[in-house]
């Protein structure tokens, strides 16, 4: 062989070796490329058959949609691209995709359709969700106070992918959570029609007849979708709006959710469910259900119909938009009806695929609704009583938030008063015979049935000569009170100072909650009861009763008054005090000439039949035609779109406001209230400040009378060791000085032990005789050294007692003297006796009593006189020197005649029977008005 042919047999073998290198390297990406394809033959086999239904592809899998992923022929198998799959192969994926799903619903299947079931049933009991036969043709009972249920059934569920399909219901929620949008097509108009009248015969069948208020909107038809509701338009539980006027109802529900706003959602409530809590809910739900044509509404209205679905929820206004295409920024159910009866629900942002309950039976709906409107009619005729206006259950309200009062009816519903951050104060106007009586026990009954005296406290003030307020502290009769009355004023319209003095005590008692506030780092009552649950803090609500009264001169007291009154008006809402100011006619009282501004805090005004000047006048006229027993309510200041009027119930008669008072008595009486009676003496021996004396006291303290304030205490003067403590009483009345002398002897007696002081009584003008009798036998009994002199002694009395004095005061006494007390009826009686001279020491009897007077004090020496007058008691001291008396009580005795012995302000004082002005220019300012005690005698 040559070497070319040698050469040529080598590069033969080679390119041979290389070609069998190149089908070998071919022949394995083949086998990758079809194992790849068989792969992929596999997954897209998966998918379609999981894009079927898996339930579907897994029962009947269908030759034609599986033939691409399958061995046809030997030339298909063949080719790599067909991606084939042999039977075997089909087999195996098939197995494993059913074992997948069998195992992926395993749990769902043992525990889901139950718990679902369990979940409905306890979120939705009784009509929201049981079976019509239960409960279609029975009105509802629920008021709201044992919650709202939170989800509404519609059918039922399947999870037809599932390998054991178990039903389940299905419900969406509705009231105070979500709005419901309903879409469906021409074939499903009626199925929309049906879940709407079923819905909303749960609902309304649930609640107590009036509790729910239905509107409805049917852009297509003239009188309205679901006629079988429509017996219920005879209660006014349904109202079917025109066509055409879409607007009108949008306005309505907009300005309903205002004034929930304005009304309702106070003191930082964000919800009507919040402020109803665990009570009864007060403000009715209205479901306005809106049928569209699959058309957007013009720009306008659907910005209007976006604002109330935005705002209503919170506001109790519920929305059942039927196929009107809307974007709602609120919480929104969703369903789709479909052809075949079932429907899709969107819920959260989840499908659920459900078939609907069956539609209602036709006989029955309207049966059920007429059931309905006739129980609702039935209540509202039966409503009308002062009973009807109590809760079932007493004392289960809260009032942090504020308190809420129903006080008459208005068409079966009732009207209520309502107290708190924004409606603060409350202003009633009816001239005499009006009702206001009446008006506030309904208030006040409905108030103390509603809230237990630890949330709420009552102040009552009645100015007018009556006795309104009386029946709610102890009598003679009843002993029974109102536990949360704390204070009761009655016959008061000549004490003006005690409507002061309460003013007082509520402004004191406002910066002492204000305080307490801050210290927790708050600003208002209801967030102090959450920082201080341990604390008890009351709302409190002050009524005053002709309060015009208060400000019918132009003196100190009015001054006083009115600088309070703006002072709590302002200030005590935050802190949880709420004026209620009653009165025949505001328009003459002068206290509040050029300061309107208190009464704009008065945003709650009442006028009853003819009231004048209470409402926004002459816009506002409301009550001019007023029937008798009815009134108008009005929390927006007195405009004339707030105004409510209601018919009051007789809550004055026997049976009323006296029986719940004795129940609510005998529940909880607690501390029996302050009464201030105007027309009644206070008893020295019943008054807690004479009864807290003791023995022992190195100062003993006089008390003169009741001072005229809250808590009815003593007019006292501390008898020191000090110069100028000595008491006159000016006036010329023997009752009134012998009922001052009397308490004041008495009290220091229960000071002393017997035989301690000693009591000289000068009886200088004979009508005294029995007080001063009267006394010493009292002080006796005691065991105390005391004597009645008459007029005849008195100068040796004097003398003898400043001789001890000049005694002491020389050094010459070897022992402490003995407290002594002189107490000198008519003292000027005996002035010209005393001034005559001893004409061996050149002194009088009126140079001993000075002597008395001034150094006495200092050495337990103190004389309680007597003096007729401002003049004569002059006399009887240096002139123009008047410390020697330091205290005195002046009866009918004009002012300009005390302004020498005190303060400008007596310049206003003007005497009135059995009133005395008190002062004690070490301890006082101004003069205090006081009621003698009654000191028990015959």
């Amino acid at each position: 062989m040559s070497r070319r042919d040698d050469r040529r047999a080598k590069i033969e073998n080679a390119f041979a070796e290389f070609q069998r290198a190149v089908s070998a390297a071919l022949g394995s990406v083949a086998r990758e490329h079809r194992a790849l394809a068989t792969e992929h033959a596999k997954d897209m086999f998966e998918f379609t058959v999981r894009g079927m239904g898996i339930d579907k592809a897994l029962q009947d899998v269908a030759l034609r949609d599986v033939t691409p992923f399958l061995v046809v022929d030997e030339k298909r198998a063949k080719n790599p691209r067909q991606a084939p799959l042999s039977m075997a192969q089909f087999q195996e994926r098939l197995d494993q995709i059913r074992y997948d799903w069998q195992q992926s619903f395993h749990e769902w299947t043992s525990s889901g359709p139950a718990q679902l079931t369990e979940l409905v049933s306890s979120v939705a009991a009784g009509p929201a969700s049981w079976p019509h036969e239960s409960w279609l043709g029975h009105p509802g009972t629920h008021d709201g106070s044992e919650g709202v249920p939170e989800l509404w059934r519609i059918g039922t569920g399947v999870v037809t992918s599932a390998p054991e399909p178990v039903p389940f219901p299905v419900a969406v929620p509705l009231l105070d959570q979500a709005h419901l949008h309903i879409s469906s097509t021409s074939d499903t108009r009626q199925q929309a029609d049906t879940l709407v009248e079923s819905l909303l015969l749960r609902v309304l069948s649930h609640f107590q007849p009036g509790l729910v208020h239905v509107h409805v909107w049917d852009i297509g038809q003239l009188t309205g979708s679901l006629p079988g509701l429509y017996p219920l338009t005879r209660a006014n539980l349904l109202t079917v709006h025109d066509p055409a006027r879409l607007h009108e109802l949008l306005d309505e529900l907009s300005e309903h959710i205002r004034q929930v706003h304005t009304k309702v959602l106070v003191d930082g409530h964000l919800t009507v469910r919040a402020v109803s809590g665990e009570g009864r809910r007060t403000e009715p739900w209205r479901i306005a259900v809106l049928f569209g044509n699959r058309k957007a509404l013009k720009e306008d209205q659907q910005q209007q119909l976006q604002r109330v679905a935005r705002n209503g929820l919170a506001c109790g206004v519920q929305l059942f938009i039927v196929d009107i295409p809307i974007t709602i920024n609120s919480p929104v159910e969703t369903v789709s009806l479909r052809g075949d009866g079932s429907a899709t629900c969107t819920m959260t942002g989840k499908h659920v695929n459900v078939t609907l309950d069956p539609p209602l039976p036709r006989t029955l709906v309207p049966r059920a609704c007429a059931a309905i409107a006739e129980k609702r009619e039935e209540r509202r005729s039966r409503m009308g009583t002062f009973g009807d206006l109590l809760p079932d259950r007493p004392w289960t309200e809260n009032s942090a938030a504020g308190v809420v009062a129903p006080v008459g009816f208005d068409d079966g519903e009732q009207v209520c008063v309502q107290l708190g951050d924004t409606s603060p104060h409350a202003l009633i106007g009816g001239p005499s015979g009006s009702g206001k009586t009446n008006f506030l026990y309904a208030m006040l009954g409905s108030l103390c049935a509603r809230y237990s005296p630890d949330e709420l406290e009552l102040y009552l003030l009645d100015f007018k000569e009556g006795v309104s307020f009386a029946q709610f502290a102890p009598g003679r009769k009843d002993p029974s009170w109102l536990p949360h009355a704390r204070l009761v004023g009655v016959n008061v319209n000549t004490d003006r100072e005690f409507g002061v003095a309460l003013l007082r005590y509520l402004s004191d008692e406002m910066r002492r909650r204000a305080d307490a506030a801050k210290q927790h780092e708050v600003t208002k009552l209801q967030d102090l009861r959450a920082e201080d649950p341990s604390g008890r803090w009351p709302r409190i609500v002050a009524v005053i009763d002709e309060f015009q009264y208060l400000f019918g001169e132009r003196d100190q007291v009015t001054a006083a008054a009115t600088q309070l009154l703006e002072d709590v008006a302002r200030r005590g809402r935050s802190q949880g005090i709420h004026l209620v100011l009653s009165s025949q006619d505001v328009s003459g009282i002068e206290g509040f000439w050029g300061k309107s501004a208190i009464f704009e805090q008065f945003t709650v005004r009442i006028a009853l039949p003819k009231a004048r000047r209470v409402l926004a006048e002459p816009q506002n006229d409301a009550a001019v035609e007023l029937p008798r027993w009815h009134a108008v309510i009005n929390h927006e200041s007195g405009v004339k779109p707030g105004n409510e009027i209601c018919r009051v119930p007789d809550s004055t008669s026997k049976g009323t406001m006296d029986f719940l008072q004795n129940e609510l008595w005998r529940r909880e009486p607690g501390q029996a209230p302050g009464l201030f009676d105007g027309s009644k003496i206070p008893l020295l021996d019943a008054t807690p400040d004479f009864l807290d004396l003791r023995p022992g006291e190195a100062s003993p303290t006089v008390l003169l009378g009741q001072v005229i304030d809250v808590a009815g205490s003593a007019a006292r003067v501390r008898f020191a060791r000090t110069p100028g403590r000595n008491i006159a009483v000016i006036g010329s009345v023997v009752q009134d000085a012998a009922a001052v002398l009397g308490g004041a002897a008495a009290s220091l007696g229960r000071q002393h032990h017997p035989h301690e002081a000693v009591f000289t009584l000068a009886c200088l003008v004979e009508e005294a005789m029995p007080s001063a009798l009267h006394l010493m036998k009292r002080l006796n009994n005691d065991g105390h050294d005391a004597d009645v002199v008459q007029i005849d002694r008195i100068r040796g009395v004097l003398d003898e007692a400043a001789a001890r004095l000049q005694s002491i005061n020389t050094g010459q006494a070897d022992a402490p003297l003995k407290p002594h007390y002189l107490v000198l009826y008519g003292v000027d009686a005996a002035q010209t006796l005393l001034e005559q001279k001893d004409p061996a020491t050149r002194t009088s009897g009126v140079d001993s009593l000075r002597t008395v007077l001034k150094h006495g004090p200092e050495n337990r020496t103190h004389v309680l006189g007597w003096w007729r007058g401002v003049t004569r008691l002059k006399a009887s001291l240096p002139p123009g020197v008047y410390d020697d008396i330091g205290a005195w009580v002046a009866f009918d005795v004009q002012g300009k005649e005390l302004l020498s012995l005190g303060p400008e302000q007596v310049m206003s004082w003007s005497p009135r029977p059995r009133r005395g002005l008190f002062f004690d220019r070490f301890e006082h300012s101004r003069p205090q008005v006081i009621i003698p005690f009654d000191t028990g005698e015959a």
